[in-house]
C-alpha cells in the first residue's frame, strides 16, 4: 500500500497541473515571442532551487528557442565578487545594470515566494525587479504562495497553487520546470527541433 504522503503529493500535483492559469501562460508565450522578435534578451533570476531552474531554462531557451539568455548565478566568481562589493540584496540589480538591461529585454523570476520587502525575503529579486520596471523591461515569473512582489509587478506571472503547507516549495520548484518546458516547446516559441523529437 502506498503511504499517505506519496498519495497526497501525487494527488496535489494533479490538481496543480489542472489549475494552472492557461490565459497567463498564453500571455507569457506572447511576451517571449515579442522579446525575441525585438532582439531582446531574457535574464533568469532565482536563488536555491530557483537558481538551478534558471540555469536549466537558460540552456533550453538558448538551444531550443534560439534566444539570447543568461542567469547571474551561472558565474559564481562574478556573483560572489558583486556580493562582496554590493551585498546580497543588491547583487542581481547590479549584475543586470552591468548587462545593460533595457526595455527590449525581459527578466524571468523563479521563486517560491516571489520576494518581499516587508518580510525581508529574497530582497535581491525585489531590487532587480525595481530596476526592470525603471528601464521598462518586461517581467515574467513562476512563483508560489501569493506571488509576492513578482506577482505585483509582473507583465505575466503564473502562481503555483498552494495545496499543503508542507509542500509549497517542492511543488513550486517542480512546476517551474513544467511551465518553462511548456513555454520553450510551444509552437510559437520553438525554433530548433529537440533531438528526441526529431528521431523517427
Amino acid at each position: 500500500m502506498i503511504d499517505d504522503y506519496i498519495a497526497r503529493y501525487l494527488e496535489e500535483a494533479q490538481r496543480i497541473a489542472a489549475g494552472l492559469d492557461a490565459a497567463e501562460l498564453e500571455r507569457m508565450v506572447s511576451l517571449i515571442v515579442s522579446v525575441r522578435q525585438e532582439g531582446g534578451r531574457m535574464f533568469f533570476l532565482g536563488v536555491g532551487g530557483g537558481a538551478g531552474n534558471a540555469s536549466h531554462a537558460v540552456n533550453d531557451f538558448r538551444k531550443i528557442a534560439g534566444m539570447e539568455c543568461y542567469a547571474p548565478t551561472d558565474n559564481v566568481s562574478e556573483l560572489t565578487a558583486l556580493i562582496n562589493d554590493e551585498g546580497w540584496e543588491g547583487v542581481f540589480a547590479r549584475w543586470l545594470k552591468g548587462s545593460r538591461l533595457s526595455s527590449y529585454d525581459a527578466v524571468f523570476v523563479f521563486s517560491v515566494g516571489g520576494g518581499s520587502l516587508e518580510k525581508r525575503i529574497s530582497v535581491n529579486l525585489v531590487e532587480a525587479l525595481k530596476l526592470a520596471q525603471e528601464v521598462g523591461a518586461r517581467i515574467l515569473g513562476v512563483v508560489g504562495r501569493d506571488g509576492g512582489y513578482t506577482k505585483q509587478v509582473a507583465d505575466a506571472c503564473v502562481v503555483i497553487p498552494t495545496l499543503g503547507d508542507d509542500t509549497v516549495t517542492p511543488h513550486t520548484e517542480a512546476f517551474q520546470a513544467v511551465v518553462w518546458h511548456l513555454l520553450v516547446s510551444h509552437p510559437m516559441v520553438l525554433k530548433n527541433e529537440m533531438k528526441w523529437e526529431s528521431v523517427k
